[in-house]
């Protein structure tokens, strides 16, 4: 039996309705975020399930709480699995970002490996942490299922550095909704991408909320 790691992006917040720049800030789930992630307690709370690792963020903790709570396991938090701090853009939307730090956002939206928003994160830091999770994870767990709850961004270089994709392009690359589930299966010839980005579990009523 493989190991089969379930990611899991936190549930809809006010910025992920908005696209404003949201990492270290904390902001609580909309309501439609509370219901993704019962939504996703019921449907996998049958699987039997090794270990849940969470981003120690409201947003996630709230994400992963359902299911813990319906399987009776502890959430182990960690800070690897934060979000990109974005610096100074902290709570901005990206149009006052390009109007305000210019040259920063353009370094940034080119190359983001090596360049940070400003006073935040590289992508190079946020695998290099993010990865000492998941190195954490395959030396505990040889096999089953582990679900690991973080971020937009985070999730995607996570991604890229698991299938051999370069992190500068993780925005290009792979998308990951809110509250979607993305299933990576490790097999004899390493990680193996089995679903991207999925929402299936959704009832159709919660997705016609949503709206995308």
């Amino acid at each position: 039996m493989s190991l089969i790691l379930y990611l899991l992006r936190h549930g809809e917040t006010p910025y992920s309705q908005t696209g404003g720049y949201c990492g270290s800030i904390d902001p609580e789930l909309t309501p439609e975020g509370h219901t993704m992630a019962q939504e996703f307690a019921e449907a996998y709370a049958a699987l039997p399930w090794n270990a849940v690792y969470a981003s120690p963020m409201r947003r996630t903790i709230a994400t992963a709480k359902p299911l813990c709570d319906a399987i009776a396991q502890d959430m182990h938090l960690r800070d690897g699995l934060k979000e990109i701090h974005y610096g100074e853009w902290e709570g901005q939307t990206p149009e006052y970002v390009k109007e305000h730090y210019n040259d920063d956002y353009v370094r940034w939206l080119t190359e983001p490996a090596w360049n940070p928003p400003t006073g935040g994160e590289t992508s190079v830091q946020i695998a290099s942490r993010a990865n000492l999770v998941l190195a954490e994870i395959e030396q505990k767990y040889t096999s089953g299922n582990v679900l690991v709850v973080s971020h937009k961004a985070t999730i995607r270089i996570m991604l890229c550095s698991l299938l051999g994709i370069d992190i500068g392009r993780y925005r290009d690359r792979i998308d990951v909704p809110a509250a979607s589930l993305t299933v990576v299966k490790f097999d004899v010839h390493g990680p193996l991408l089995q679903r991207l980005g999925d929402r299936s579990y959704m009832s159709p009523e919660l997705f016609s909320r949503i709206g995308t």
